[in-house]
């Protein structure tokens, strides 16, 4: 399956999602930067209000890849006992890493969302939306540092991801929608005609036209 683009990939996924529309307990939240304007055109489609979801690995010393749990901003942490055992990471370590971390995930908030504060997402229906899915790392962090966030219901909805990394991150979540799992799978961008990589200004203006189109909706039917 390849899709036009991003806007393309998110009204075939807001196919497989109408159960969820006109919901009030609804938040979609994208993945900066791609996964936000797939986002874009599924909470178009839900009526639902829309967010950025900014979360990152917390890395073991000199091991960086290793990731010994994950932060996201706005204040869901994971941590991965079985990691920090196994390699010895300190309590001190694990606060001093998790502060840098969540400053930079801070200042990334600041500049997308201005001084709006974060959505409060406990007990609501969250749709994670990402471009695609390669490795399962990035959106493994994302999902352990959400929950800890205690939505009522998780769903993780994904133009394309392989079908091992499917199968692994669909056990983590309520609800996992992909349109293609592929046999062959090099990159995300190879199921796209146009893979433009999307500016920091395209994910300010995709916020402020979908807090609008909610605000606006919201008041025809009240």
């Amino acid at each position: 399956m390849i899709f036009r683009d991003r806007q393309d990939a998110g009204r075939q996924l807001a196919n497989q999602l109408t159960s969820y529309t006109d919901r009030d307990d609804v938040t979609v939240l994208g993945i900066p930067r791609g996964g936000l304007s797939v986002a874009f055109e599924i909470a178009k489609a839900l009526n639902a209000p829309l967010d950025i979801f900014l979360s990152r690995k917390l890395g073991v010393p000199g091991q960086e890849e290793l990731a010994f749990g994950a932060i996201a901003a706005g204040g869901g942490r994971f941590l991965d006992k079985a990691t920090i055992r196994a390699t010895g990471v300190s309590d001190q370590q694990i606060e001093t890493i998790s502060r840098a971390v969540e400053e930079t995930l801070q200042q990334r908030a600041s500049l997308y969302r201005g001084n709006r504060p974060p959505p409060n997402v406990q007990g609501r229906t969250v749709v994670l939306v990402d471009d695609g899915i390669a490795t399962g790392a990035s959106m493994y962090a994302a999902i352990s540092a959400l929950q800890q966030m205690q939505p009522g219901k998780l769903i993780v909805a994904v133009p394309v991801a392989p079908a091992s990394t499917v199968h692994w991150l669909s056990r983590l979540v309520d609800e996992f929608v992909c349109l293609d799992t592929p046999e062959e799978f090099y990159a995300v961008g190879q199921f796209y005609d146009n893979f433009m990589q999307v500016e920091d200004h395209e994910v300010i203006d995709l916020l402020q036209r979908a807090e609008k189109s909610h605000d606006g909706n919201r008041a025809e039917t009240h």
